[in-house]
């Protein structure tokens, strides 16, 4: 807990993202990659980031793919 607290006042603050980088079929998944199959690297710290190329954002570790692909379906029933 005291390592996080620190990473947040002094650590990266994830400004340069490398291109959206999508694992293949075969391909080994990194942990950032599980959710969406893409994946983007913090160029200054090299940690990974899933990305979401629906809404085109970097997404949480909490993130769950099927919310992504029911949201279009409700933004249509909604008009």
């Amino acid at each position: 807990m005291i390592a996080s607290l620190v990473d947040v006042l002094f650590g990266c603050w994830h400004k340069n993202y490398s291109f959206p980088i999508t694992v293949r079929g075969g391909q080994r998944r990194s942990s950032a990659a599980q959710a969406t199959g893409t994946y983007v690297v913090c160029l200054d710290c090299g940690q990974e980031f899933g990305y979401d190329w629906q809404s085109m954002k970097v997404v949480s570790r909490g993130f769950d793919r099927s919310d992504a692909l029911a949201r279009p379906a409700e933004s249509l029933a909604a008009k």
